[in-house]
C-alpha cells in the first residue's frame, strides 16, 4: 500500500527508531508498503519513519533493477574519508544542500529471518545509506549541514527550521559544570572537617571559618545551578518537564549533603 512521506514543515519525530524484535507478518507488510511508496514516488530508498513508523527499517531500490534491499535494525560500524556532495531529500522536496558524509562506511544489519549480515559500501551507495540511516534517528540532512550551509538552506525555508530539526535531549549541559564545582567545595568541607579532627581548638576554629566561607559559597553556587539550569532546560521543549524533575532533585540532594557536613563541623569543630 502506498503511504504518505512525511515532509516539511511536518516536523520530524524527536523519538529514535524502535529496532525490530519480533519478525512477523506486520513487519513484512511495513516493508511492502514502504517498497510500493518507493515505486510510486520514483525514489531510490526510504526509512520507515518517512512514511510514520517507528520501526529501525531502510529499504533501498537496487540500481536498473525491480529487486530491493532490504534493512533491518540497520547500523553503522564504521566509516572512512569524508565527500561532499550536493543532496536532495523527499522530506524538502525541490531543495537541495552540499552536505559532507563518510565516503565509505560498513553497516550490519538483519533480514526478514532476523539473520545478521554485514555491507560494505561507498560512493553513492555509502552516502544515501547515511542518508536513510539519518532518519532512524528523527534527523534529516539539516542536522548534517555546516554553519554557512545552514544559513543559505534556511533562507529557502518558509517557516524556518527550527521546525525541521528534531529535538532531543542532550546527556551532558552547561550546568553540569555548576555541579562539579559544587562537588568540589563538598569534598574541600569534607577535608577540613576530617582535618579538624588531628589540630588543636584554635587551628580549629580557623578551620571553622573557612568552612563558612566554603558553605556560604557552595550556597550561592546552588541557587545560580537552579535557575540557570531551568533556563537552560527550556531550551528543550521535548523533554523539559522531566528535566525541570530532575533539577530539583539535583538541588535538594546538594543542599542536604552541605547541611549534613555544615552540621557535623559545628558540633566538632
Amino acid at each position: 500500500m502506498i503511504k504518505e512521506i512525511i515532509t516539511y514543515p511536518t516536523p520530524p519525530s524527536v523519538q529514535y527508531a524502535t529496532d525490530v524484535r519480533v519478525f512477523n507478518e506486520e513487519i513484512f507488510s511495513l516493508i511492502e508498503d514502504i517498497k510500493d511508496t518507493i515505486e510510486a514516488n520514483s525514489l531510490e530508498a526510504l526509512a520507515a519513519f518517512q512514511i510514520g513508523s517507528y520501526y529501525n527499517i531502510v529499504v533501498v531500490k537496487k540500481s536498473n533493477e525491480k529487486d530491493f534491499l532490504e534493512l533491518i535494525n540497520p547500523r553503522i560500524i564504521s566509516n572512512n574519508g569524508k565527500v561532499t556532495t550536493t543532496e536532495t531529500t523527499a522530506y524538502f522536496p525541490g531543495l537541495s544542500a552540499e552536505v559532507t558524509r563518510y565516503e565509505k562506511i560498513s553497516i550490519v544489519y538483519q533480514d526478514r529471518e532476523g539473520k545478521q549480515h554485514s555491507l560494505k559500501a561507498e560512493g553513492d551507495l555509502s552516502i544515501l545509506l547515511q542518508r536513510k540511516i539519518d532518519y532512524t534517528f528523527g534527523s534529516s540532512f539539516l542536522n548534517k549541514l555546516s554553519k554557512d550551509e545552514k544559513k543559505v538552506f534556511q533562507k529557502k525555508l518558509e517557516f524556518g527550521s527550527d521546525i525541521a530539526i528534531s529535538e532531543s535531549c542532550p546527556t551532558t549541559f552547561k550546568r553540569d559544570f555548576i555541579i562539579k564545582i559544587i562537588n568540589i567545595v563538598m569534598i574541600a568541607m569534607a577535608v577540613l572537617l576530617t582535618g579538624s579532627l588531628f589540630v588543636d581548638e584554635e587551628i580549629s576554629q580557623q578551620l571553622w571559618q573557612y568552612q563558612t566561607y566554603l558553605f556560604s559559597s557552595a550556597i550561592v553556587l546552588n541557587v545560580i545551578y537552579f535557575f540557570y539550569a531551568q533556563y537552560e532546560g527550556r531550551k528543550f521543549t521535548s523533554c523539559t518537564s522531566c528535566q525541570i524533575g530532575n533539577i530539583i532533585g539535583t538541588t535538594v540532594i546538594s543542599l542536604i549533603k552541605l547541611f549534613v557536613i555544615i552540621l557535623l563541623s559545628y558540633f566538632i569543630m
